[in-house]
Formats: structure tokens, sequence, C-alpha cells
């Protein structure tokens, strides 16, 4: 297992992660972290960790810090009828523009959208739903709903500044708000999704949405399990591309944890899925 830090003087003003989020937007026990895990949080340098023959590379990506979302409906606290929920956002920025392809798109080397950036919405911590437009149109049955929503760029990689998310709650044909504390820290899966093919394979994303949280090497932190093979100890928010993974089936593991190796309480804070890769 090593460690290495690669510092990138071109590309050092374009690395800057939010590590907050605000809100206008039980526990399984994690493997024990190794603290040659530890990542140095140092804006300047893209981090790169191993672990038993896996790999994860920081992401660095064309920045929009300029661009806001905000949701109009459903509003936040309210009740709509089941069946085909409208939902309307706003996306405010001189530089972002929803259905664009990320000028770095061609040379990322990963899944990408050809329909380009788009916002990802996330209900209930269930896998995203993927809109190229500011309105749209989702079927959903009655029931409580806690809604995070995000601006991506077209090969699905979150932003991650202030006010790039919103975070609300809503219910679907009169049934009782299950509440949770919008002002509390969350962590909501995004990426991997679902099955990788051909070149894809190659450098699957992580990435994962922080609320009301930082991480550091000092205080929080998330814990990722990868095939309950690879631990890793993740100390600055950021993507991160994975390498080294075989073909076949696999499962990821993401869980917020405090300074002292302790889960965070929270309905979205541990989370496990699984993802394919196909030759």
């Amino acid at each position: 297992m090593k460690r290495h830090f690669i510092h990138l003087a071109i590309v050092a003003t374009a690395i800057s992660f939010a590590a907050c989020n605000s809100t206008t937007p039980a526990e399984q026990q994690t493997p024990p972290v190794e603290e040659e895990n530890t990542i140095i949080n140092d804006s300047t340098a893209v981090v790169i960790l191993e672990n038993n023959g896996i790999k994860l590379t920081e992401v660095v990506s064309p920045e929009f810090p300029d661009a806001q979302l905000t949701l109009t409906t459903p509003s936040n606290g309210s009740d709509v009828a089941a069946g085909e929920v409208p939902f309307s956002f706003t996306v405010e920025s001189a530089s972002y523009q929803l259905g664009a392809q990320t000028a770095d798109a061609d040379i990322k080397s990963c899944a990408n959208s050809s329909k380009g950036q788009h916002i990802h919405l996330i209900l209930n911590n269930q896998p995203y739903s993927a809109h190229y437009e500011s309105t749209f149109t989702q079927a959903l049955e009655p029931g409580s709903y806690t809604a995070l929503a995000f601006i991506s760029r077209s090969y699905h990689e979150s932003l991650k500044h202030q006010g790039a998310a919103t975070l609300s709650q809503f219910t679907v044909g009169g049934a009782v708000l299950e509440p949770i504390d919008l002002e509390a820290p969350h962590l909501f899966y995004s990426r991997p999704k679902g099955s990788y093919e051909g070149e894809d394979i190659n450098k699957v994303m992580l990435d994962f949405y922080l609320i009301n949280t930082h991480i550091s090497e000092e205080g929080n932190y998330v814990a990722v399990s990868i095939d309950d093979a690879a631990v890793f100890k993740i100390t600055k928010w950021a993507p991160y591309f994975m390498e080294g993974l075989t073909v076949g089936e696999h499962t990821i593991k993401i869980q917020l944890m405090d300074k002292n190796d302790n889960p965070i309480e929270g309905p979205f804070n541990t989370e496990e899925r699984a993802f394919s890769l196909v030759q």
C-alpha cells in the first residue's frame, strides 16, 4: 500500500472544493480505516491513494463558481398530488449551461452524457435521475420525500460550491411528512451507478455529496469500502477516479464518520450500492 501526492502547478488555481453546502439547499460499522490512507487536505495537490490493487485519484475539473441552483417547485414543506409531479429549478450562471458539454469531456476518459450538463435529483438517497432542462416531471407515489438536487458536469460530477445544491422535504398524495433535520450533517451517494462498458470501465468515478459538514484530516471524514477489500479514509471532498477494478460486479460502501472513527447518525450517512463493469 502506498500514498502519492502529485503537485500540479499548472492547475493549482483550478482546484478549489467547497467543504460544506447550506440547506436552501442503525449504523453499520465500517472496517477499520488504516492511517496510511489519510488524505492531506492540500488544495494545491492531487490526491492519489492505493489499497489492495485499487487506486483512487482525485479528479480535477473545470469550475463554475458563479453557478447557483434554486428549487421553485415543489416548495419545501408542500404536499403535491401523486403521479407526474412537476419540478421547477432556476440555474443562474454566466459560465454554466444545462445541455452543454463540459469543456474537458472529450479528454476525461470516463462515462459522459451525450446530452451534456444536467441536474442530479436524488430522492430519499435513491439512485439519482438526470435532467437536462430546468423544468420536468417525475412520477412519484404517495409518500414523504427528502430531495437533494445539485448541478452536474456532463460526466456526472457534481459542483460542490456554496449554492450549487438544494435540500428540501415535501410530501406526495397527502402522506405524513417524515421530517429530518435539514441542518444536520448529511452524506448523499451519487456515483458510481449502474453498469459501465468498454473504455468506461478503466476510470469509474466515485462522487458523493456533503451537506452541513466539513471533512478534513483532523475532523470528520468519509470512509469508503470497495468490495470489503479496499478501505480508504477520504478527508478531502472531491470526486475520485477508481482504477484497478476487475470486470464483473462490485459493491461500494460510504459512511460519514467523526474524528473519533464513530459513524455520524443520519438517515443517509451510511449507504452501500452495487455496480458492474462489462468488458
